[in-house]
């Protein structure tokens, strides 16, 4: 079974260049301006001869820099600016994220390698263990309109920008009048404030006044949502449903 997939940087010198690389498990492809056929070529005067090495392992990928001077950056094009630094030299740093963006400084010119990694390992439970359940990190129920408030800051970088502005209070009553007819800037205000207690980014409402003021409400929120997957791209549906439930509080959102 392959467990990465390597797509070179673009280029219309070479029409017959395949567009995917697949390599198994403890498989190598050493890619720069001057390698062996089985490695990848990429013609660009600002690439080292021998720029760097990935390398297949299970469920992940390793990659070395074997250039002088420059520093790759591995970026997670799905999160929210997530990023790797591989220095000049650095052996065999393991790269977490399922789909990665390899960028090689050249010259002035920034080449992107893409980089998959679809396998999947997961651990087969047999039975679980007797005791007390273990408590969610985060509890959250995507039926309730704070959910789809959330869903709604975090809509355009899960769109695939990461870097995208959020959006203003404005913008998401606009998003969602209309599966939310009623929402105003105080009630969606108020589903933002009701987050960043439920979530524990700010303190409640009986310690607000000894707690310090959060800044960057919004980015703090987003910001936590796709680090730990609170909010995924499936979760998006929630933007063109039937009108979400009332926050489980018991006060009815505004």
């Amino acid at each position: 079974m392959y467990s990465i997939i390597v797509v070179p940087p673009p280029t219309t010198e070479d029409e017959t260049r395949p567009t995917q690389i697949r390599l198994a498990p403890g498989e190598r492809l050493g890619f720069g301006r001057s390698v062996s056929d089985n490695d990848l070529a990429i013609a660009h005067d600002g690439v080292s001869r021998r720029a760097g090495e990935i390398t297949a392992q299970g469920a992940f990928w390793i990659l070395s820099n074997l250039s002088r001077e420059q520093t790759y950056v591995v970026e997670n094009p799905e999160g929210a600016g997530e990023h790797i630094k591989v220095g000049p030299g650095r052996l065999d740093a393991p790269i977490p994220f399922e789909f990665s963006r390899i960028v090689l400084p050249a010259a002035g010119d920034l080449l992107p390698i893409e980089v998959w990694a679809p396998r999947h390992d997961y651990l087969t439970a047999d039975g679980g263990l007797d005791g007390a359940t273990t408590a969610p990190a985060f509890s959250v129920d995507r039926t309730k309109r704070y959910f789809a408030v959330l869903a709604a800051l975090c809509e355009p970088r899960l769109r695939g920008e990461p870097h995208a502005p959020l959006p203003t209070v404005d913008q998401v009553v606009d998003r969602l009048r209309p599966t939310w007819p009623a929402a105003s800037r105080t009630s969606v205000q108020w589903n933002i404030d009701y987050l960043a207690v439920k979530l524990r980014l700010k303190p409640g409402p009986e310690t607000a006044d000894t707690g310090p003021r959060l800044n960057g409400k919004k980015e703090s929120l987003v910001s936590l949502a796709l680090r730990f997957d609170l909010v995924r791209e499936d979760d998006l549906v929630v933007l063109s449903e039937p009108s979400a439930s009332a926050p489980a509080s018991g006060r009815v959102a505004r």
